[in-house]
């Protein structure tokens, strides 16, 4: 066969040039096909990557606001402040050595190496917690040791000076779900409030972990909380609180609640129970029923302090007056029932102003039988009794007057002297500081003034809420009042050289069966104000449960007696006599 060389070498030219060819097509075939895959397939998936590295998204947290009480010359005090602290937190990507910075910071911030060393190796980590609330002083050691990549961001803690003072009025901040709220008390009921409204920033990231500025940003700035300025006076409520713990120990009491209102105004001078705890310190109280506020939350059978309600009632609907006399016979016989008088005497004829003095069942039996239990329920509610009175503070009780609306004597006779019914503390110094306020019933209030981080201030104002009785009965039963303390059971609450007016109360503990009455276990109460012409103040003192006296008289009403005395001092007021 005979070949033509110069196809031959042709052909073979031809070769040289498409092995390169094919070679640099299936190459860029592939980079098409791969950039296909990185940009259409997987686009999503890397722009997550990238935003994971490159763009920073943090909350940006208010401070939250202050609650303050005022002293007589209107000089604030904190009462739930911030202590300004910091969190230490580790940026990973720029530790070179996180074993020896782990050996180095452990010690200071109070931690362990094998707390700290997991976090500090994360090599692609940008934020790592390391702990919070660190002392000042300790982030200034730490800075001394000038440690690439542990930084610090100032935040606060919340802190109360007075620790147990107010511990049931301003609550604390607890955690709740994955966070921390204001639990109980003031904390809890003003929370948004306090709280003030989160921010938000996000930017993007430099190669280096640092933030970028100059590029797109978004930033809401946090709004902080609002701060509270309350009603009570800190010297009112200081010496208030020591001599309630003083009186409840003194008796190995069970407890006590002390309440101090302007009846003008409805404004809380004070407000104390006892025992009480460290809100600072709330993790370590094993008795939860501690962190409620027994003055609002807590009902009780309020005893003969409730003849002044109906003695109101009676003499409001002119069914009595001060001289009225009945019979007292020392009992009375309703429905099969025997009632009797506390000191089991007969009396003979005596009036109202003897049946408030002597704190006489029968006579409030009679009062309540004149105005007929329908209108009586009608200024048991009018006073507030039944009802919230919708106070700054959250799980208010609304008592129990149920059995007024039952058919059977028995039971408004019963209510006439405080049994068979429950009330909080507050409805009970809110009533009398009705009849103090010339029978005009105010609401309770303990913020004055709530300050926003605009300094736009709302100003709370008294509310009148009705006029329960006229102005004429409110002064009778004022000068009855009176006479319990000149002349009745109520001596020991008296000041000398002034007209107080109050009433006692030795009430019995209801069993938690609902039949009958705990032998032994007593709670004595003594609720008035003073001075009588023109009332400064109105206050309820009880006692649960003392073990070496048996009525109020030995109990509440030396406590009310002592507080009475220190108020009017307080206030300058000159004596009367």
């Amino acid at each position: 066969m005979i070949f033509n060389k110069k196809k031959l070498k042709n052909k073979k030219i031809s070769d040289c040039f498409t092995l390169p060819i094919v070679v640099i097509f299936i190459f860029y075939s592939l980079i098409i096909i791969r950039l296909f895959n990185l940009q259409i397939v997987k686009h999503n998936f890397y722009i997550a990557l990238a935003s994971g590295s490159q763009q920073f998204s943090e909350e940006l947290y208010p401070t939250r606001g202050k609650i303050f009480i005022k002293d007589k010359k209107e000089k604030l005090y904190p009462i739930a402040a911030n202590l300004e602290l910091y969190l230490v937190f580790a940026v990973p990507v720029h530790i070179k050595e996180p074993e020896k910075t782990a050996e180095t910071i452990a010690p200071i911030l109070e931690l362990s190496k094998e707390d700290i060393l997991p976090k500090l190796s994360k090599e692609n980590d940008f934020y790592e917690i390391l702990k919070h609330y660190v002392a000042k002083e300790k982030v200034e050691e730490i800075k001394t040791l000038k440690i690439k990549g542990v930084e610090f961001i100032p935040e606060t803690k919340r802190f109360y000076p007075e620790k147990n003072l107010f511990s049931q009025l301003t609550g604390f901040i607890g955690y709740q779900g994955d966070g921390k709220a204001g639990q109980y008390g003031l904390e809890e009921y003003y929370e948004k409030i306090l709280s003030g409204q989160k921010g938000s920033l996000e930017a993007k990231r430099s190669a280096l972990g640092s933030l970028i500025f100059l590029s797109d940003y978004n930033l809401e700035k946090a709004k902080n909380g609002a701060d509270l300025i309350l009603t009570l006076e800190r010297t009112i409520q200081y010496k208030t609180c020591e001599e309630l713990k003083n009186t409840v120990q003194e008796h190995g009491a069970d407890g006590g609640t002390v309440i101090i209102m302007e009846p003008k105004t409805g404004k809380i001078l004070a407000l104390c129970n006892y025992p009480d705890f460290d809100p600072n310190n709330y993790g370590q109280i094993k008795d939860l029923n501690l962190f409620a506020n027994p003055a609002i939350s807590y009902t009780y059978e309020p005893g003969s302090i409730f003849k002044a309600i109906t003695m109101a009632a009676a003499l409001e609907e002119k069914k009595v007056t001060p001289q009225t006399t009945y019979q007292d016979e020392g009992f009375v016989k309703i429905d099969g029932h025997t009632i009797e008088n506390s000191d089991k005497k007969e009396h003979g004829a005596v009036n109202m102003i003897k049946v408030l003095e002597e704190s006489l069942n029968t006579g409030a039996i009679f009062a309540v039988r004149q105005v007929g239990v329908k209108i009586f329920k009608d200024y048991v509610e009018k006073f507030g009794f039944g009802k919230i009175t919708d106070i700054e503070l959250p799980v208010e009780g609304k008592g129990d007057i149920n059995s007024l609306s039952q058919k059977e004597e028995i039971y408004s006779a019963t209510a006439s002297f405080g049994q068979g019914i429950s009330v909080t503390p507050l409805q009970v110094v809110s009533a009398f500081s009705a009849i103090a306020n010339k029978g005009k019933l105010m609401k309770p209030y303990l913020v004055e003034k709530i300050i926003y981080s605009n300094e736009e201030i709302s100003e709370i104002k008294p509310k009148l809420i009705r006029e329960v009785i006229s102005s004429n009965t409110a002064s009778t039963l004022g000068a009855m009042l009176v006479s319990v303390v000149e002349n009745g059971h109520g001596k020991n609450a008296g000041v000398k050289g002034y007209y107080v007016a109050g009433k006692t109360g030795t009430a019995q503990v209801p069993k938690k069966d609902g039949r009958g009455y705990e032998e032994g276990v007593n709670i004595g109460s003594f609720a008035g104000f003073a001075p009588v012409d023109d009332p400064k103040f109105a206050m309820l003192v009880k006692i649960d449960n003392p073990k070496d006296v048996a009525w109020a008289e030995s109990s509440a009403a030396p406590l009310f007696g002592k507080l009475a005395e220190f108020m009017l001092n307080y206030y300058q007021i000159p004596p009367e006599k």
